[in-house]
Protein backbone atom coordinates (compact mmCIF):
# COMPACT_ATOMS: atom_id res chain seq x y z
CA UNK A 1 0.00 0.00 0.00
CA UNK A 2 1.44 3.31 -0.39
CA UNK A 3 -0.59 6.60 0.58
CA UNK A 4 -1.55 9.11 -2.74
CA UNK A 5 -0.59 12.16 -3.32
CA UNK A 6 -3.40 13.98 -4.09
CA UNK A 7 -6.06 15.19 -1.83
CA UNK A 8 -8.81 12.21 -2.82
CA UNK A 9 -12.62 12.75 -2.85
CA UNK A 10 -14.95 10.21 -2.08
CA UNK A 11 -17.43 8.25 -3.93
CA UNK A 12 -20.59 7.67 -3.70
CA UNK A 13 -19.80 4.41 -2.11
CA UNK A 14 -22.03 1.04 -2.88
CA UNK A 15 -22.84 -0.54 0.95
CA UNK A 16 -20.71 -3.10 1.31
CA UNK A 17 -17.81 -2.55 -0.79
CA UNK A 18 -14.80 -4.81 -0.66
CA UNK A 19 -11.55 -3.07 0.98
CA UNK A 20 -8.08 -3.98 1.82
CA UNK A 21 -7.01 -3.61 5.45
CA UNK A 22 -3.63 -3.40 7.14
CA UNK A 23 -2.92 -4.71 10.56
CA UNK A 24 -0.52 -4.64 12.93
CA UNK A 25 1.47 -7.82 14.33
CA UNK A 26 -1.38 -7.98 16.60
CA UNK A 27 -4.34 -7.28 15.08
CA UNK A 28 -4.96 -3.71 15.13
CA UNK A 29 -5.70 -1.69 11.63
CA UNK A 30 -3.73 0.53 10.34
CA UNK A 31 -4.77 1.73 7.12
CA UNK A 32 -7.62 0.99 4.41
CA UNK A 33 -7.37 0.99 1.12
CA UNK A 34 -10.72 2.09 -0.70
CA UNK A 35 -12.07 3.54 -3.62
CA UNK A 36 -7.95 3.62 -4.59
CA UNK A 37 -6.50 6.02 -1.54
CA UNK A 38 -5.01 4.58 1.76
CA UNK A 39 -6.62 6.29 4.52
CA UNK A 40 -4.47 5.70 7.60
CA UNK A 41 -5.94 5.42 11.08
CA UNK A 42 -5.70 8.29 12.67
CA UNK A 43 -7.30 7.64 16.00
CA UNK A 44 -8.01 4.38 18.57
CA UNK A 45 -10.06 2.27 16.52
CA UNK A 46 -13.32 0.42 18.18
CA UNK A 47 -13.43 -3.15 17.67
CA UNK A 48 -16.68 -5.29 18.67
CA UNK A 49 -18.40 -8.32 17.32
CA UNK A 50 -22.45 -9.00 16.38
CA UNK A 51 -24.15 -12.74 15.61
CA UNK A 52 -25.22 -13.81 12.69
CA UNK A 53 -28.53 -15.40 12.37
CA UNK A 54 -27.49 -18.67 9.80
CA UNK A 55 -30.03 -20.17 10.34
CA UNK A 56 -31.72 -17.73 8.24
CA UNK A 57 -29.42 -17.79 5.43
CA UNK A 58 -28.09 -21.78 5.89
CA UNK A 59 -30.48 -24.43 6.41
CA UNK A 60 -27.53 -25.96 8.11
CA UNK A 61 -23.87 -25.08 9.62
CA UNK A 62 -21.07 -27.27 8.15
CA UNK A 63 -19.54 -29.14 10.87
CA UNK A 64 -16.26 -29.28 12.19
CA UNK A 65 -15.17 -25.86 9.57
CA UNK A 66 -14.96 -22.89 12.76
CA UNK A 67 -17.20 -20.12 13.64
CA UNK A 68 -20.03 -19.39 11.70
CA UNK A 69 -22.02 -16.82 13.78
CA UNK A 70 -19.75 -14.02 14.80
CA UNK A 71 -19.35 -10.84 12.27
CA UNK A 72 -16.68 -9.07 13.41
CA UNK A 73 -16.46 -4.93 13.52
CA UNK A 74 -14.13 -1.59 13.55
CA UNK A 75 -14.90 1.25 13.39
CA UNK A 76 -12.04 3.11 11.97
CA UNK A 77 -11.16 7.01 12.08
CA UNK A 78 -8.87 7.70 9.12
CA UNK A 79 -7.81 10.82 6.76
CA UNK A 80 -5.77 10.49 4.03
CA UNK A 81 -3.30 13.23 5.00
CA UNK A 82 -2.69 15.29 8.45
CA UNK A 83 -4.31 18.31 7.83
CA UNK A 84 -7.65 16.53 6.31
CA UNK A 85 -10.58 16.59 8.61
CA UNK A 86 -11.14 12.98 10.19
CA UNK A 87 -13.58 10.30 8.43
CA UNK A 88 -15.09 7.27 10.74
CA UNK A 89 -15.13 4.17 8.56
CA UNK A 90 -17.30 1.02 9.62
CA UNK A 91 -16.03 -2.19 8.51
CA UNK A 92 -17.61 -5.47 8.58
CA UNK A 93 -16.50 -9.11 8.03
CA UNK A 94 -18.29 -12.32 7.69
CA UNK A 95 -18.14 -15.55 9.51
CA UNK A 96 -15.56 -17.95 7.18
CA UNK A 97 -15.01 -14.85 5.27
CA UNK A 98 -11.36 -13.16 4.63
CA UNK A 99 -12.80 -9.87 2.68
CA UNK A 100 -13.76 -6.57 5.15
CA UNK A 101 -16.73 -4.85 3.71
CA UNK A 102 -17.02 -1.19 4.46
CA UNK A 103 -20.27 -0.49 5.28
CA UNK A 104 -20.16 3.11 5.89
CA UNK A 105 -18.72 6.14 5.80
CA UNK A 106 -19.56 9.76 8.10
CA UNK A 107 -17.23 12.78 8.24
CA UNK A 108 -16.40 13.14 12.27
Amino acid sequence: MTIAPDAPTLTTHIPDAPVDVRFTPTGTPLAVRYDGTIWPVAAEPLHWYTRDSWWDTRTTAPRGIGNVVDIEHWRLQVRYSTSALLRTFELRRQPLSEQWLLTSITDS
